[in-house]
């Protein structure tokens, strides 16, 4: 799939788009959700043959920003994003493909609050670097046409792992056995209630929705469809698959390094599930996106 921004399954039935149902109950991949920043993409360009390090900005249609030197992150970037891309150029290991990973810390320490999670590891880190990659690209051109794969389905001779200077955390992750098939054929039923909506209105309610979550408001059926003019059914609908998201969240487990917010003891920022109908992640938005809203801190470094 496209380089795209990872959606919430819910949003993605607005607009009659029914293939989130078919992705609920098909064998899939996971991998954690780490709560990093910024993110950081290594690998080497496909344009030149030469390893680089850059932010997700290597992926911009006009303006790229891809740096193979110290020289050109000086050029391309400032201030912390700077800093933490001349550690990555000096100590990520050299990698064939193209990578893309989360930013966690340096070394020195056992806890990290890279964003809005704290992740405490077991022992001290003593590599220079911390990061937890997550998605990997290929393209048969350049950058600007990369496509995005769970790092879980990397099928490269190549596997990742951490050297004396860099720290990769991988945590497995896993779901306990749990059928969906009933509540999907329930879910399909009800969509024919529906009156969807075209994309430009389906952008309209997701920033009513996120609204919701920055004033700590209830996700409530009918106080949306109110507040987002729209089908009160369809609304049902999206709290339906909500409803299933969050089932499929509560059977999820992994190995990942505890994390925290606000001292206390949460699974993790979600996971990233994938199949044949996409790449979507499984986030409690009433808790974390939430409390990403309400603390100013949901835009993550990324220039």
């Amino acid at each position: 799939m496209k380089n795209l921004h990872l959606e919430h399954p819910e949003d993605t039935i607005l607009t009659g788009d029914l293939s989130i149902l078919d992705w609920f109950i098909s064998p899939s991949t996971m991998s954690v959700k780490i709560d990093g920043a910024p993110a950081i993409v290594w690998g080497t360009n496909p344009a030149n043959g030469e390893f680089f390090v850059g932010t997700k900005s290597v992926f911009n249609k006009v303006k790229i920003k891809i740096n193979h030197t110290h020289e050109e992150i000086d050029q391309n970037h400032e201030g912390a994003v700077a800093i933490i891309l001349h550690n990555a150029l000096d100590n990520l290991p050299r990698t064939e493909g193209i990578v893309q990973g989360d930013f966690i810390g340096f070394g020195g320490d056992n806890s990290y609050q890279p964003n809005t999670i704290t992740y405490v590891f077991d022992d001290i880190v003593n590599e220079n670097i911390i990061i937890a990659p997550h998605t990997f690209y290929t393209t048969d051109t350049d950058l600007r046409d990369a496509e995005a794969h769970p790092l879980s389905s990397w099928n490269f001779e190549l596997n990742l792992r951490s050297t004396k200077t860099c720290r990769f955390v991988q945590p497995s992750a896993w779901m306990y056995e749990e059928n969906f098939i009933d509540i999907v054929k329930f879910a399909r039923q009800m969509s024919q209630m529906c009156e969807f909506v075209d994309v430009k209105k389906a952008e309209k309610i997701k920033k009513v929705i996120n609204t919701f979550l920055k004033v700590d408001a209830v996700l409530d059926a009918e106080a949306l469809a109110t507040a987002a003019d729209c089908d009160v059914n369809l609304m049902r609908f999206w709290k339906l698959i909500h409803t299933i998201k969050m089932d499929m969240l509560s059977v999820c487990a992994n190995n990942g390094p505890e994390a925290y917010i606000g001292g206390e003891n949460i699974d993790g920022e979600g996971y990233v599930r994938s199949n044949q109908y996409g790449m979507f992640k499984l986030v409690d938005r009433e808790v974390f996106s939430a409390v990403n809203f309400r603390s100013g801190r949901f835009q993550k470094l990324s220039t």
